[in-house]
């Protein structure tokens, strides 16, 4: 598809607080389980270091970081710490080294709990950088829930707004944002560079609970690059997912045993 030498970068520094009973790394858990979902082989991570095309690859790490490393030792791998969760953006700007100085045209933006994107859908988001600057994977849901919402225009993104805002819209305008964000992105190196550092100034003030305490923290979100971005009149595109489980995130009980399913059926074609 295309010439464009590609490098990757996975964020898999979260907790995962909502995998109750499970206290790793959560791009570990296994898609072949055993004596229970929590045990088992092939962790998601490895599957998502598979699909991803040839080239450099990095991931952001934190929350159980030795095992990680442990886990991903057969892969040529750069790792990166997030020395807070501070968000998306704030993964970014924890693997800038990465993102200025390796030798790469595109970069894909992947998280560490979405294990069935294709090698083709990650091309194809590649694939639409040739008319865009930046590029969003998105997908149409049976259920919205509480997904953030891309707003088009024709075929290009203006803005992602999160469930916190549309859901307060009348019920209309909500029918018109069927294209949800799966959080997996495609951007050029030199717009990516650059708006890493414009990100940076551009904290969210959040309020989060810390050790028994609600506090406000500083954030940052990279869905804010699609904003900064089209503001200042650069195009950004998407690509829809083929399938709605194929940018499914493994965050809970119930979707580790949707992926083991999905996973298993898959080996059995």
């Amino acid at each position: 598809m295309t010439s464009q030498k590609i490098a990757s970068l996975i964020l898999a520094a979260g907790r995962g607080s909502r995998m109750k009973g499970f206290d790793g790394n959560k791009t570990l858990l296994p898609l072949v389980s055993d004596e229970s979902p929590f045990k088992g082989s092939y962790p998601i991570l490895l599957h998502i270091l598979i699909n991803l095309p040839p080239g450099p690859k990095a991931v952001v790490i934190n929350y159980k970081k030795e095992d990680l490393i442990h886990a991903t030792q057969s892969f040529e791998i750069s790792y990166y710490e997030q020395p807070l969760l501070n968000g998306t953006g704030g993964a970014l700007i924890a693997a800038r080294e990465f993102l200025e100085t390796q030798d790469y045209d595109r970069m894909i933006i992947t998280m560490g709990d979405v294990p069935f994107v294709s090698r083709t859908t990650y091309l194809k988001l590649v694939e639409g950088l040739k008319a865009n600057n930046l590029m969003v994977l998105g997908f149409l849901p049976s259920d919205k829930k509480q997904y953030g919402v891309l707003e088009t225009e024709g075929v290009k993104v203006r803005r992602i707004i999160e469930w916190a805002y549309w859901k307060a819209y009348p019920a209309e305008r909500q029918r018109q944002l069927n294209i949800c964000n799966s959080g997996i992105y495609a951007a050029r190196k030199d717009d990516l560079v650059q708006y890493l550092g414009i990100l940076e100034q551009r904290p969210h003030m959040v309020k989060k609970e810390r050790h028994g305490k609600r506090v406000e923290v500083e954030e940052f979100f990279i869905t804010d690059l699609v904003e900064l971005m089209q503001n200042d009149g650069l195009d950004v595109g998407y690509a829809l997912a083929e399938q709605e489980h194929e940018v499914m995130g493994v965050d809970d009980l119930p979707s580790l045993l949707r992926a083991q399913e999905i996973f298993r059926n898959s080996a059995d074609k």
